[in-house]
C-alpha cells in the first residue's frame, strides 16, 4: 500500500484517524479540503468568524440544494484528487494518507489505482449531532447561528446516507466510528490491509 484513502461525512473522525495512521505508516497526511474548500463550517471559532457568504449558503438553501452544491464541488475537484492519488500510488518517496468528504466512493472505485486502499467512515446520527454541537458551542450560540448549524447537520446526515449507498453499491469498505477509539480504528484499517495483502 502506498495510498490510504479515508472518506466520510463531517465529524466522523476522518482527520484524527488519518493523522494517526499517517504517523504510524510514515506517510504524508493530507486533507482534500486543502485542495479547494467548499463553504466551510457555519459556526464561529476563537480565530474565525462565519463569513457572510457561508452564512447565506447555509441559511438560504434547502438540504437537497446543499447536497447538490457540495457534490458539484467534489465533481469539479475530482481531477486534482485523481492526479494526487495516481502520483503517489505510482511514484517513489513516502506514501500518502488522504482524507476528506470529497473522496466519493464510485469515483474511487472507478479509478483502480494500484497500491491504494480506501475506507469510508460513518457515525450514528446522534453522535454526529453531539460532535457538531460541541464543536459549534451550540448551547451558547444565538438562534441564527443554531439554525446554520442545524442546516449543516442536516446536510451531513443526508450526505452520509448517499455515501453509504455509493459505498455499498461499489462493494467497498465502510467502518462505523461510533464509540471507537482512534487507536482501535487505526488498528482495524491497517489490519484489513494486512489481511488483504496476504
Amino acid at each position: 500500500m502506498r495510498v490510504l484513502l479515508i472518506g466520510g461525512t463531517s465529524h466522523t473522525g476522518k482527520s484524527t484517524v488519518a493523522r494517526a495512521a499517517a504517523e504510524r505508516l510514515g506517510f504524508t497526511y493530507r486533507p482534500t479540503d486543502l485542495l479547494a474548500r467548499h463553504p466551510g463550517r457555519p459556526w464561529r471559532t476563537p480565530d474565525r468568524e462565519v463569513p457572510p457568504h457561508v452564512a447565506e449558503h447555509y441559511g438560504t438553501l434547502g438540504v437537497d440544494e446543499l447536497i447538490d452544491s457540495v457534490l458539484d464541488h467534489y465533481a469539479r475537484l475530482w481531477p486534482r484528487i485523481e492526479e494526487l492519488i495516481t502520483t503517489h500510488a505510482e511514484g517513489e518517496g513516502p506514501g500518502l494518507v488522504l482524507e476528506g468528504s470529497a473522496l466519493w466512493p464510485s469515483r474511487v472505485a472507478a479509478l483502480g489505482a494500484p497500491h491504494t486502499e480506501a475506507v469510508w467512515f460513518t457515525a450514528d446520527d446522534e453522535v454526529l449531532a453531539e460532535r457538531m454541537h460541541a464543536s459549534a458551542r451550540y448551547a451558547e450560540a444565538g438562534a441564527e447561528e443554531q439554525h446554520l448549524v442545524d442546516r449543516f447537520l442536516a446536510r451531513a446526515r443526508r450526505f452520509q446516507q448517499l455515501m453509504v449507498e455509493s459505498v455499498d453499491a461499489a462493494g467497498l469498505c465502510r467502518v462505523d466510528t461510533t464509540g471507537r477509539s482512534v487507536s482501535d480504528l487505526v488498528e482495524e484499517i491497517l489490519g484489513r490491509h494486512s489481511r488483504q495483502g496476504r
